[in-house]
């Protein structure tokens, strides 16, 4: 009788084990891969398959802008120098800001209108004019990966769509880790809050149909505490990636998310990811750790459809998450 019994245990428990693993493994991932660090100290906080390679779809012109903070800082270009569009800039496809052969935009509106709108049109003029040519430009870009110790990271555009054969490999390819290296770089020696803070502004004010209203892609802009960047990226072959920052009382934590299946679950991951950053980070004055009921939590009113995608739109068009920061409980 207690060789039956135990015999019945050890099948029930067989059962429980099997059921679990094989919901584990049925559950969508919210993610490929996820960085968290330290913006002052490069400490990786949390990495979740950080080596992934994976395109990185809009979060491409983040190098596009560091190549060209690095010509301004050379003299090589002025933010107020006129850029003439052409055709080639005209044709590009994906988001846009519409411009149209002839037409002429200083260099700072340009940036303002690649990193807010996420501009392809844009960011293709912005690499024509400062590196003669658009390949001459991504070789910047590749150089400058190089430079900041991006071992797994491949550019070949300066705004990120995919090739035209859509073969992933063909196209450009990072790692969260590598992108995390370049977030860093941006924050700690450029301006680029400056631009990727910016929820809305106009573009292209004196033309005849009027400006285009710009709205960034970064739907935690006034979201999260501190939130002031960086960047949105989408296209079929990457999945919603977004790379985010925040700061806190002289603390920054740098997030980077790619490969998610929706923006809403990767907003919605990316903000905890910045709560958990902060949590892990000691205070200004103390070094005591942290345990771990003592992290907040990150949740939505709103749970997230399926997602329809078109290709290289960064967000969904319905983006209404409200995030509801969670304190940890304090004991008396």
């Amino acid at each position: 009788m207690n060789l039956l019994r135990w015999l019945l245990a050890a099948s029930l428990l067989s059962l429980n084990l099997a059921t679990a693993a094989a919901a584990e493994k049925a559950a969508p991932r919210a993610y490929l891969g996820a960085i968290v660090i330290d913006a002052n100290s490069g400490q990786v906080l949390f990495e979740d398959n950080a080596d992934m390679q994976n395109p990185p779809a809009s979060m491409a012109k983040l190098m596009a802008f560091a190549v060209l903070h690095d010509r301004l800082a050379a003299g090589a270009l002025t933010l107020e120098a006129p850029v003439t569009v052409t055709a080639a800039d005209a044709k590009m496809g994906g988001t846009q800001v519409w411009l149209k052969e002839n037409e002429i935009f200083s260099v700072e509106e340009l940036i303002y209108a690649m990193m807010i709108q996420s501009a392809n049109d844009a960011s293709h003029a912005l690499a024509r004019v400062a590196g003669g040519s658009t390949e001459a430009f991504v070789e910047w870009m590749n150089a400058k990966a190089r430079t900041l110790g991006m071992a797994r990271t491949t550019f070949r555009t300066p705004h990120g769509l995919p090739p035209a054969n859509r073969r992933v490999a063909d196209g450009d390819l990072t790692t969260p880790r590598d992108f995390a290296l370049l977030c860093r770089h941006l924050l700690t020696k450029t301006d680029v809050t400056k631009y990727s803070a910016i929820a809305e502004r106009p573009f292209g004010s004196g033309r005849p149909a009027g400006a285009v209203a710009m709205r960034n892609h970064n739907h935690l802009l006034g979201k999260v505490a501190g939130l002031n960047g960086l960047k949105t990226g989408f296209t079929n072959g990457a999945g919603f990636c977004l790379s985010a920052s925040a700061e806190r009382t002289g603390r920054r934590v740098i997030v980077v998310v790619m490969g998610a299946s929706d923006s809403k679950s990767r907003d919605l991951k990316v903000a905890e990811l910045i709560e958990r950053g902060f949590a892990v980070l000691p205070a200004a004055a103390t070094t005591a750790p942290v345990k771990p009921d003592d992290i907040p939590t990150v949740k939505t009113d709103k749970t997230p459809p399926p997602a329809k995608p078109a290709d290289q739109s960064s967000t969904n068009s319905d983006a209404g998450l409200t995030f509801r920061v969670i304190p940890p409980n304090k004991k008396p």
